[in-house]
């Protein structure tokens, strides 16, 4: 539930089954939601510091405990740190009767 969040705040979740089953994190901003994968596109490490904390003190940016480079909430684009300009993975979020609901991202394609 989105009232679970606090506002700002981040809640990690985790989707899927087998080889399939992905681990990500949704923040409330402003009562808006963002979905990405916890994977930082620098070293492909998770980014929270520990359960639920993927933001930086003043909760204004999402931060890699990696490597603290920091991302827009709104984006997910790196503004400082080792990946800049990289972007985090979105994932299609939506808010319906106050649940948080996140999409399975489409497989990756192993074209050959």
């Amino acid at each position: 539930m989105l009232a679970d969040i606090t506002d700002p705040g981040a809640r990690e979740f985790e989707i899927g089954t087998g080889d399939s089953r992905i681990s990500g994190f949704v923040v409330r901003k402003n009562d808006q939601a963002f979905a990405y994968l916890n994977t930082c596109p620098h070293a492909g490490k998770q980014l929270n510091w520990g359960p639920d904390r993927f933001l930086t003190r003043d909760n204004g940016l999402i931060m890699c405990a990696g490597h603290g480079a920091v991302f827009e909430i709104e984006s997910g684009l790196c503004v400082a740190g080792a990946c800049l300009g990289a972007s985090l993975t979105s994932l299609d979020v939506e808010i319906s009767d106050g649940r948080v609901l996140v999409e399975m991202p489409a497989p990756a394609s192993s074209e050959t």
